[in-house]
């Protein structure tokens, strides 16, 4: 029976999806009202035991539910496939089919979780924002990758960096967040978006004495920053995650790593050999989507283990299998993609002279012609060597202020912009448009402006032959 002043809300997560199999996980988060009538707090990690019962939320260490049964239902219904578990809060569905769309349900002791109204941070009528009914309800469906010996056909993903503070705090910051957000939401459930590349500081440290200023290392950290806001899109398709210097020790605490592998399930999505991955620690690995894509994630976080080394890519372990990944890359398209950006014209960040050195020479030889970075909270499109460099670190964090490295960064365009980035790859190209909210339901994509001031209209074209962007 439930607790007064105590709310439990369930969340959904389709975690890793490829062209045969899918990992889901399910989760709740608490809530209580201090005094009848009062405004919902998330209950805090260490009042988990007292409020709850339990110790942990979500993610991959979370202890189960109950006995749970994850159902892969067809077009016409039936039952395709069906995974068991009374040990965990996620489980592998396997025996999918390439490129084909199926619904799902996850079944906890008898009932379907998350299966009524969705309770999310909303607009409160006595100001600001708090916990009610917000007449969302789950779409549990997916569609599988197509099998990697296939030809790619047209796909869209998303790529969002520096994702913001939260959407609790009545102010600008979350605004902002919030129409990013929204503009995912969209996309996902209406242009056939198949996955997220998200480009790393996922769950930022507020001000002091703001709400939303946990960094991270909590459970209770990752709602109001990660799964309300985009959780309707994470019930639909999987995020490729990239670790940023506020997901690490570099800026926050190493319990945030800690939290970022468990809450994305990263042991279970990459720590399976060095073939397609090198982890532990660190996080490299590489994504087919068909035959013609692939995805390569670069960890540029600070080694914090290694006195000898400074940064994860220049661990001689990771070097060797980022050496053999771009050499042996067969794919047309190879995609990198990281949280420091390898070419920037600022404000607040130099080119990182280090990644520079250490893989400029293995994208000229696996021929990449998109790179996709945050850390630098704009957007910019820098050009080097018939080569675009993508910056996108403003999903919610924003600097206004104009860059002066224009010029030694090679910028084509920029912009003091929140927003996310719809990347569409076709046959020999691929189009970049930045999206900055909705207008009239719909994405509306975000204009740029040249060095010398001059508007420019997206997308932004990259060819496979190294010719110049339009």
């Amino acid at each position: 029976m439930p607790t007064p002043g105590v709310h439990r809300e369930p969340f959904v997560h389709l975690v890793d999806l490829t062209h045969e199999r899918a990992l889901i996980a399910w989760g709740a988060f608490f809530f209580e009202q201090q005094q009848p009538g009062g405004r919902w707090e998330i209950v805090d990690d260490e009042r988990l035991p007292r409020v709850a019962g339990r110790h942990t939320c979500i993610g991959a260490g979370a202890e189960p539910w109950g006995r749970a049964e994850v159902l892969v239902l067809g077009a016409d219904g039936d039952l395709v496939a069906r995974a068991t578990t009374e040990a965990s809060s996620w489980a592998w569905v396997d025996g999918l089919e390439p490129d084909t769309e199926y619904r799902y349900r996850v079944v906890v002791d008898g009932a379907d979780w998350a299966d009524g109204e969705l309770w999310d941070w909303v607009p409160s009528g006595r100001g600001g924002n708090d916990l009610a009914p917000s007449g969302r309800r789950y779409d549990l469906r997916f569609r599988t990758w197509p099998h990697p010996e296939d030809p790619t056909p047209p796909v869209r993903f998303v790529a969002i960096g520096d994702y913001g503070v939260g959407i609790r705090a009545d102010a600008e910051s979350s605004r902002r967040q919030r129409r990013i957000a929204d503009v995912l939401e969209t996309l996902v459930a209406h242009d056939d978006v198949r996955f997220v590349v998200s480009l790393g500081d996922s769950v930022y440290r507020g001000e002091e004495g703001r709400v939303d200023q946990e960094g991270g290392g909590e459970d209770d950290d990752w709602y109001s920053s990660y799964f309300q806001p985009y959780r309707l899109a994470l019930a639909r398709v999987p995020v490729l995650p990239a670790i940023g210097n506020h997901d690490s020790a570099d800026t926050e605490g190493s319990d945030d790593r800690a939290q970022v592998e468990d809450n994305l399930h990263l042991r279970e999505r990459f720590h399976h050999g060095l073939e397609t991955a090198s982890v532990e620690p660190g996080l490299f690995y590489r994504v087919p989507y068909g035959r013609d894509l692939e995805l390569v994630c670069l960890d540029t976080s600070v080694d914090t283990e290694d006195p000898d080394v400074h940064r994860w890519f220049q661990h001689p372990r990771h070097r060797e299998w980022l050496e053999r990944t771009f050499r042996d890359a067969a794919a047309r398209w190879v995609i990198p993609f990281a949280h420091h950006a390898l070419l920037t014209a600022g404000p607040d960040h130099g080119s990182d002279e280090e990644l520079r050195a250490a893989v400029l020479p293995l994208f000229d030889r696996a021929g990449v012609r998109l790179v996709l970075a945050a850390h630098e909270h704009n957007f910019q499109v820098n050009q080097l060597e018939g080569r675009l460099h993508v910056v996108s670190g403003a999903g919610g964090q924003l600097d206004e202020r104009v860059p002066e490295g224009f010029e030694e960064a090679g910028t084509l365009a920029w912009a003091a912009q929140a927003h996310l980035l719809l990347v569409e790859v076709d046959g020999d190209r691929a189009r970049v448009t930045p999206v900055a909210g909705l207008l009239d339901g719909r994405p509306h994509a975000m204009t740029a402006l040249s060095p010398h001031n001059e508007i420019l209209e997206p997308p932004f074209v990259v060819h496979l032959d190294g010719s110049p962007p339009r």
